[in-house]
């Protein structure tokens, strides 16, 4: 769940002659002092990169990487019955979800189509939500129309996140001696992936989890705004951590296999389809009652004409979104996402293609600036993961 910058700009409409200006998040000048290079992406102006996306990218790999993700939604959603209502929206197991416990969910339209995809971490009865910041604007709105009246939406818009990712995260950041928010509540060693827990920082609050979309160990940390520039100097004050830019996060959840809304989701796509049906819980299939759900059960049950695929690419050329894909004459699918491996240091990409070839080991080729890639379906992810389990 994370998006990245694209080349389209959608900050205008049909009713405003001129684009809005971007806005700046907290740690704007911060990313300017370490030498970041900044680009517009979803209304926010944010490091694309500092020293090098493939050099950031591999540190990241092999040391910790400190990512600024404060352009993403934070949502709080409370109120008697708020499980039962999320639950209304969202196709996971909410109400079976345990304080300081996290899932990776989708926000679907009537159709059955991907409008988001998002997580969502039970606070002790109330759930917070992290949405992508290119479309947390219409989440919000959707979220506003279909919620109950006594249940409570509300913004966190004074705060900022933070992911810190990669093998020495943990390490990194335990030293910076976070305490506990409250007696009993797991140190910040014990998280587990997909965990969650308050905890005071120099009498500082944060909300950390133990997540990320890179495919690395990590966490996100939730800060006050007013807090985070002090956060972020001291975690890059700290031997493995780097400051790392969106063109590196992006090619690290490429790797992880993960999929990019906007690009490989949206709301042409649905979760069958993206391969993202362990977002549906057991209880769900079983018993529907989310939007969509009469649309998407059928598709669990029957199968969707296309799927998401892995593809590695031979020789050195890159396959980019929008490259169409064939087997042999025919045309059968089209690239979404799609880079150089800095890790594996070949191309890949990730399709849609024809369900009927999506089998592990089938050859097509991708047309790029007129030439004819060969590549072959892989399994995903590109590179393992190496989450905190």
């Amino acid at each position: 769940m994370s998006e990245y910058p694209v080349s389209d700009d959608e900050n205008g409409s049909e009713d405003f002659v001129e684009d809005l200006a971007p806005l700046n998040l907290p740690l704007d000048a911060w990313h300017r002092e370490q030498g970041g290079r900044m680009v517009e992406f979803a209304g926010y102006m944010m490091p694309v990169q500092y020293e090098g996306i493939m050099a950031e990218h591999l540190w990241t790999r092999e040391s910790a990487g400190l990512f600024d993700v404060s352009h993403m939604g934070q949502l709080e959603v409370s109120g008697e019955g708020a499980a039962e209502a999320l639950e209304a929206l969202l196709p996971g197991d909410i109400s079976a979800l345990k304080a300081g416990r996290q899932r990776y969910s989708l926000l679907l339209d009537e159709n059955g189509g991907i409008l988001d995809d998002l997580m969502v971490t039970n606070r002790g009865g109330e759930y917070y939500v992290v949405v992508n910041g290119a479309t947390k604007w219409d989440d919000i709105a959707h979220l506003r129309e279909y919620l109950p009246d006594e249940i409570t939406l509300n913004h966190l818009d004074e705060h900022a996140l933070l992911a810190l990712q990669g093998p020495k995260a943990a390490d990194a950041f335990s030293r910076l001696g976070l305490e506990p928010a409250f007696p009993g509540m797991p140190r910040l060693e014990e998280l587990k992936f997909m965990q969650s827990a308050p905890f005071f920082w120099e009498g500082r609050p944060l909300g950390v989890s133990r997540s990320g979309y890179t495919g690395e160990d990590g966490f996100e940390i939730s800060v006050r705004a007013e807090d985070v520039a002090a956060l972020a100097d001291a975690l890059v004050a700290q031997d493995e951590v780097k400051p790392i830019g969106l063109g590196a996060r992006d090619s690290l959840r490429l790797e992880a296999g993960l999929p990019l809304y906007g690009h490989d989701l949206s709301p042409e796509t649905d979760p069958v389809a993206a391969g993202l049906t362990f977002a549906i819980s057991k209880r769900r299939k079983a018993e529907g009652g989310f939007l969509g759900a009469d649309k998407v059960l059928p598709m669990l049950a029957q199968g969707t004409p296309r799927s998401r695929v892995g593809l590695v690419v031979e020789g050195r050329m890159a396959a980019r979104e929008g490259a169409k894909v064939f087997r042999e004459d025919q045309e059968v699918g089209v690239v979404t996402s799609g880079g150089f491996s800095p890790s594996l240091q070949q191309p890949i990409a990730m399709a849609y293609i024809d369900a009927e070839l999506a089998a592990e080991g089938t050859s097509l080729t991708i047309e790029m600036r007129g030439k004819k890639l060969d590549c072959k379906v892989v399994p995903m992810p590109f590179v393992p993961h190496r989450y905190h389990r």
